[in-house]
Parts: structure tokens; C-alpha cells; sequence
């Protein structure tokens, strides 16, 4: 049994017409079609008409909207996709676009100083809501939650991230998915939990990529895979860090006396290169400028006493002999 495929919807621009040149047309006809009636001057044009025409003229101010910069809508007539409006501005469309009907609204509240400059939207930083149709361009930050989830090598860890996304495709976004505000989200949860099962927190021997190691390559890498998942959304994905990475509490504290260790092996590791590197050299200079003529027995006394001091905790406290070297 195959399935029929949903097609990508891609935008493109509507048409919408200067609100301020409509908005004196319809005026201009309200005013004549009132006096006509008021003073009973028609003209020899039937009354019947005259109210027809008004109430066509009253249907034109549903056709009103104005957009802020960053913010479009999208024209739909019966179903179908009639192009999206960018351009901030005072507009006028088809009032039978679906959404048209807050014009009225939008008239009401609107004057020559606040034309362009209407409240923000739903998704819009004052959380205000949209007309119908109506879509925020601008820059949103996500700041998803702290998720426990098992890295590579199966630790159970806490990772938390946070995505700044936006609107690319307005066609994409209202018509290929049921709700983008929850379908990102989810989709940078899932993505998020991913990653973290693809990388270990960290690696002892320094070679491999890690999630506390390579916070660069590991947060470019979320944000490819975020930017693919969304996509389908219209969505672009401009950045995606990590803001939060922790052992589980259930084994922090093993974790940390683990690091303890290696941190310890690690730098006893240097103190032992850097003893053996000085032993040498104090060895080889000795036999160089001939200073003192020492047997294999005499020579493993020195290299065990210099490799005591040099890697040594506290300080040492060595006993001066005074008497004969071979006595």
C-alpha cells in the first residue's frame, strides 16, 4: 500500500494595494452614497443599488491590515494560497482573504502617527496575539530544558541547549506542518537528544570528539541537524549552543573522584617525563665535563636518589655524607 506524498509548499508574494489610496476610495463613496440617500439625489440611480454599492463599500474596510517590519500575512481565498505580504505598511487585500475580517479593527485603532506601527504579534516579543494569518519574522530564542538523557558511552547525563531560529518560508510554515511554534520545540528535543547519544561527555586520552571538550563542534553539528529537521517548517536555524552540561546526580560524584584520578595520573605522568628528562641530562653532563668517574652501582644510587627528590610530594630532606663515596 503506498501513501500519496504531501508537496512542499513554497512562497511567494502576494498582492496588496497602498491602504491610504483605497482608504480615500472608500471614503469618496461612502460620503456620495450617504448624501444621495440623505438628500434623496440619486441621480436616477435606484435606491436598491445605492445601498448595494454601500454595503460593498462597508465590505472594503474588512480589507485592511498593516504589518510591521519583520512581520508578513499570508493571503488565502477559499483554500487556496494567494502569495504572502512582507512589506511593512498599511495594506489592502481582498476582504474575503481569510483573516480579513479584523480590518474593521485595524481601522478603528488606526491614525496618520500609528499606521505602521500596530501591536506586535502572537509570536512576537510581547506575547501579544496576531490577526489570522498574520506571522513573526524576527529572531526567536529557544531555551530548552535540561533533559536527562545517555551519552555514547552510557552515562546518564544532563544536557540542556538553546536555538535562535526565524521564519524563512511563510508558506512552508503554515502549510506543511500543523503548528511550527510547537513543532520547533519538539524537534530541537529530539535533535538535542540525539546528539547527545552520538558523542561521549568526555575522553581520558584527549583523541576523541566530546560533548565537554568540543562545545564548537559539537553545538555546529546541532545546528545542521536542527536546521534539517526544521527546514521542512520554513524554518532557518541561525545558531544552537549548549548551555548546560552535568553528569546525572546519580553518578556525579563517582564521575568526579574519576576525574580526580585522571587528573592526578596525568600530571604525575609529566612530573616522571620531566625526572627522567633531568636525570639524564645531570648524568650525561657529569660524564661530559668529567666531574666524577661513577660504577653502574654508584650511578643507580644517584638516578634513585635524584628520581626521589624530583618526584618527591614534599620537600626532601637529604643526608650529607662527609666521609669517603665508597666507604
Amino acid at each position: 500500500m503506498t501513501t500519496e506524498r504531501s508537496v512542499v509548499s513554497q512562497e511567494r508574494a502576494g498582492a496588496a494595494i497602498n491602504g491610504w489610496i483605497i482608504l480615500l476610495l472608500v471614503l469618496a463613496v461612502f460620503i456620495v452614497c450617504m448624501w444621495s440617500i440623505f438628500t434623496e439625489q440619486l441621480i436616477g440611480v435606484p435606491l436598491l443599488w445605492v445601498v448595494i454599492v454601500l454595503g460593498l463599500d462597508v465590505l472594503m474596510l474588512n480589507g485592511f491590515f498593516s504589518l510591521q517590519p519583520n512581520e508578513a500575512r499570508v493571503l488565502v481565498l477559499f483554500g487556496a494560497y494567494h502569495g504572502t505580504v512582507r512589506k511593512s505598511g498599511f495594506w489592502w487585500a481582498n476582504p474575503l482573504y481569510a483573516g480579513s475580517w479584523q480590518g474593521l479593527s485595524t481601522l478603528r485603532n488606526i491614525s496618520i502617527e500609528n499606521a505602521i506601527r500596530t501591536k506586535p504579534a502572537s509570536l512576537g516579543p510581547a506575547g501579544k496575539p496576531l490577526g489570522r494569518n498574520k506571522i513573526s519574522l524576527r529572531a526567536r530564542t529557544l531555551n530548552g530544558e535540561r533533559l536527562k538523557v545517555n551519552d555514547k558511552r552510557g552515562n546518564p547525563i544532563e544536557i540542556a541547549a538553546v536555538v535562535v531560529w526565524r521564519i524563512s518560508d511563510t508558506a512552508q510554515a503554515f502549510f506543511d506542518v500543523d503548528d511550527y511554534q510547537n513543532y520547533v520545540p519538539i524537534q530541537s528535543e529530539s535533535a538535542l537528544r540525539h546528539i547527545a547519544n552520538l558523542y561521549s561527555y568526555d575522553d581520558g586520552d584527549g583523541e576523541e570528539t566530546t560533548l565537554r571538550n568540543n562545545v564548537d563542534e559539537v553545538s555546529e553539528a546541532l545546528r545542521a541537524e536542527l536546521q534539517v529537521r526544521l527546514g521542512k517548517a520554513g524554518v532557518v536555524v541561525d545558531e544552537a549552543r549548549l548551555t548546560h552540561l552535568a553528569y546525572a546526580p546519580e553518578i556525579a560524584q563517582v564521575m568526579l573522584r574519576r576525574q580526580q584520578a585522571e587528573a592526578v595520573i596525568a600530571a604525575r605522568q609529566k612530573i616522571v617525563h620531566g625526572a627522567v628528562s633531568m636525570v639524564d641530562m645531570a648524568l650525561r653532563e657529569l660524564a661530559e665535563k668529567d666531574v666524577v668517574q661513577l660504577d653502574d652501582e654508584r650511578r643507580a644510587a644517584m638516578v634513585s636518589n635524584l628520581m626521589v627528590v624530583l618526584c618527591s610530594e614534599s620537600e626532601v630532606k637529604p643526608i650529607v655524607n662527609t666521609g669517603t663515596l665508597y666507604s
